[in-house]
């Protein structure tokens, strides 16, 4: 079965960290962009970060940039996003999506991948 499946979500102090995996299953994530997204309640889905396929460009947004970052383990066919000095407002459900065709510098519409996990629910709070 093809899928994407997130993990590593959960409640955390702010200023604390997580690490976000998205596994792939049924395919191999070598070649494919990968992106991660968030969607808080009431707001909009939002890209958050991308890596390329073959040559593993990073681009983080600017409103994370500092403390989240993205990597990729091909081996073990999962992408990570690391998150540091959580915020509050960094509340959200975060999802993963990957497609072979997107390229890096216009990665943020979510209905242009071809594979999109279920997403993994990050709450920030004391």
């Amino acid at each position: 079965q093809v899928q994407l499946v997130e993990s590593g979500g959960g409640l955390v102090q702010p200023g604390g960290s997580l690490r976000l995996s998205c596994a792939a299953t049924g395919f191999t994530l070598d070649g494919y962009t990968i992106a991660w997204f968030r969607q808080a309640p009431g707001k909009e889905r939002e890209g958050v970060a991308c890596i390329s396929g073959v040559v593993g460009n990073i681009y983080v947004e600017e409103f994370v940039e500092g403390r989240f970052t993205i990597s990729r383990d091909n081996a073990k066919n999962t992408v990570y996003l690391h998150l540091n000095s959580l915020k509050p407002e960094d509340t959200a459900v975060y999802y993963c999506a990957a497609d072979p065709f997107v390229p890096i510098e216009d990665y943020g519409d979510w209905r242009d991948y071809k594979y999109r996990g279920q997403g993994t629910q990050v709450t920030v709070s004391s």
